[in-house]
């Protein structure tokens, strides 16, 4: 797949469509393996340490086959900086963050957006804001290819609170979020306005929004959501949760993948990014305010068509889908 920029032919002057450029530089990661020992035998214990030293070389043929589909996750290292230093940074970010939201909200008032939240029309501006919002965080988005820009339910892999960011700027569709965002302040207003819709995991409430997004599929309304329900550290997928893909089914529109990496400077997986284990959001963004520019390199897999398919088969297709996509991401971003 060749890299191409991030939908060139929408970049004009005009507010809706300026893209804020970074610049990224990648490394190559580290490989550990040392070659297989040669062996001096008497010749009457041939026969056995010969076959010894077989088996031995098909278990490193078989672990460097392992390493290379396993992904190096790297350490990215945060700048040593004061606590004035850091401060400032803060302050400096903090700005630039209230001026995008502010403008977020300019754009919900100007142009009306909350009277019609979920129009098709809005996602032009979703993505605009996305775009700004990834610039925050030193955020580079980088597509590979190109994303198809069509009414389908979109599945994504889940790292980071920046994923949303990140997926917005290349896509033109609305979100799929737990209904604890909704009270979030500031942003839970920018969110609902924004067109996303909110679900209570672990309740009777997906069948509603099931529902919902079926409707809103059929009128030709994007949709994207987490399969995963929750994130992980980009290496892989985990399980895929396949209760929401049955709008796809019901509203006859093809299910489109999109998939996300984080990769440093290095040349390796960002480990700041990931919001998993023991974090609290402050700590995590807090990190990421402190990191060094970070590509988030985006593809779009063939999307998938859901006429011929039950929900137990259109999950395990997704699930199989997902995991070749992205290791065939990392073999190609990864040096």
């Amino acid at each position: 797949m060749s890299q191409q920029p991030l939908h060139p032919a929408d970049q004009q002057p005009s507010l809706q469509d300026k893209l804020t450029q970074d610049k990224s530089l990648q490394g190559k990661p580290s490989q550990d393996k040392s070659p297989l020992e040669n062996h001096i035998v008497d010749s009457q214990d041939f026969d056995s340490q010969n076959s010894n030293t077989y088996k031995q070389e098909n278990q490193l043929q078989l672990n460097r086959k392992q390493d290379v589909q396993q992904p190096v996750i790297g350490q990215t290292e945060l700048p040593k900086r004061n606590a004035l230093f850091r401060g400032g940074l803060y302050l400096k970010k903090f700005a630039h963050l209230v001026g995008v939201l502010g403008e977020g909200f300019y754009l919900i008032f100007s142009k009306k957006l909350y009277k019609n939240p979920n129009d098709p029309n809005n996602t032009r501006y979703v993505q605009y804001f996305c775009r700004q919002l990834g610039s925050v965080f030193n955020v580079k988005v980088q597509v590979h290819g190109e994303i198809a820009r069509q009414p389908a339910l979109w599945v994504s892999n889940h790292i980071s609170w920046l994923d949303v960011a990140v997926l917005g700027s290349g896509a033109r569709v609305f979100f799929l979020a737990k209904a604890e965002v909704a009270n979030w302040p500031i942003i839970g207003k920018l969110a609902r306005w924004g067109g996303t819709l909110f679900i209570r995991r672990g309740s009777g409430d997906s069948t509603l929004i099931r529902e919902q997004i079926a409707e809103f599929l059929k009128q030709d309304v994007p949709v994207l959501f987490f399969p995963e329900a929750t994130t992980t550290d980009g290496t892989r997928v985990k399980k895929v949760h396949g209760k929401l893909l049955a709008a796809a089914i019901e509203a006859q529109k093809p299910v489109q993948i999109c998939l996300i990496a984080y990769v440093n400077q290095a040349g390796q997986l960002d480990n700041i990014v990931p919001f998993i284990g023991n974090q609290g959001f402050v700590e995590n963004g807090a990190r990421i305010l402190q990191m060094p520019v970070v590509t988030a390199h985006l593809v779009a897999l063939p999307s998938i068509d859901t006429r011929e398919h039950t929900v137990d088969s259109l999950t395990a297709l997704v699930q199989k889908e997902m995991k070749e996509g992205l290791a065939k991401l990392h073999q190609e971003i990864l040096h």
